[in-house]
């Protein structure tokens, strides 16, 4: 059984098909035999973030800095932008189990500074909590009176339905308009307890959606043995494989700063995009691998970009 939100929505428009095209911004026609033309051949979009040692944003790469690999096959890129200003839809996602009223005051005054930092005219936000049930606080938009408003409504609740707040998010920016970065910001304890969709099912959701996630671990509990080590194993897994990012705060305290670190992130990221040669395989999961090498950058260098994509057209 699938997951639901427990406040109103179209229900019908949820449901995520297993696979969906593998680029945002569209086909390149290519001549078949018999002389028809196919546009099965997709832009593969790929966003990248690159660090150096310290964990500093690398800014400045020309494109010929970058490799990009489709199942080890080496792929000429087709758009580059350095510091893409691709507009966001993001979806924060604020875990309410079991939180004290004075925690979730905590929380929402600092949910309130990230909206009025990341959000820029051209971007929507939506707010959610889930807990024992994943509730949407907000549509998508950019208005911060409605989203200061959503986060008023925020309430506590037993259970932790983890996997459903990342299927369910995944599903909405699936359907929001192409030519847009997809992003889910989850702040959590890694706990999960309640969900009808699996790991797989919002892993698969995820990458299905092309959406980046973030999280922000709050380590509520310091010992090793007392924590859900599995859970956070779990959730680093999913965010790697998006492209995103794990942060663990031991105070929440910390979420102010976490939350710039995303949002410096979000604006330092390198956009490139490929059309697949050899055209892949109909419903396959491909694997990306991107290099960086650039002498105006010595020394180790930090990368992280989406790992899979998924595909519908490919090869006759």
């Amino acid at each position: 059984m699938r997951p639901k939100f427990r406040r109103p929505l179209r229900l019908a428009a949820l449901f995520l098909p297993l696979v969906l095209s593998a680029g945002d911004v569209g086909a390149r026609p290519q001549v078949a035999r018999g002389g028809r033309l196919r546009t099965d051949v997709e832009l593969v979009n790929v966003w990248v973030n690159v660090q150096d040692g310290s964990g500093r944003p690398v800014t400045g790469l020309p494109s010929d800095a970058f490799s990009v690999f489709d199942e080890g096959t080496r792929q000429q890129i087709a758009v580059f932008e350095a510091e893409t200003q691709q507009p966001l839809d993001l979806a924060l996602m604020i875990d309410t189990s079991l939180s004290a009223a004075k925690e979730m005051e905590f929380e929402g005054a600092a949910a309130v500074r990230f909206i009025r930092k990341v959000l820029r005219p051209q971007d929507s936000l939506a707010l959610y909590t889930f807990a024992e049930h994943v509730d949407r606080l907000t549509p998508f938009t950019s208005n911060e009176t409605t989203l200061e408003a959503g986060v008023k409504r925020m309430r506590g609740g037993a259970g932790t339905s983890l996997y459903d707040a990342i299927y369910l998010a995944s599903g909405e920016l699936a359907r929001q308009q192409p030519g847009r970065r997809r992003v889910i910001v989850l702040v959590t304890d890694a706990g999960e307890t309640t969900s009808r969709a699996t790991f797989e099912d919002a892993r698969h959701a995820a990458v299905s959606a092309e959406a980046l996630i973030y999280t922000i671990v709050v380590r509520a509990v310091k010992s090793d043995a007392l924590r859900d080590l599995g859970g956070e194993h779990a959730l680093a897994t999913i965010t790697d494989t998006t492209g995103g990012a794990m942060f663990l705060a031991d105070e929440l305290s910390q979420l102010d700063s976490l939350f710039e670190e995303i949002d410096r992130e979000l604006r330092t990221q390198y956009l490139l995009a490929f059309y697949p040669q050899p055209p892949p395989p109909k419903k396959s999961i491909r694997h990306i691998e991107v290099r960086v090498a650039s002498a105006t950058a010595p020394g180790p260098m930090r990368i992280h970009n989406r790992r899979f994509y998924l595909t519908e057209g490919g090869a006759e």
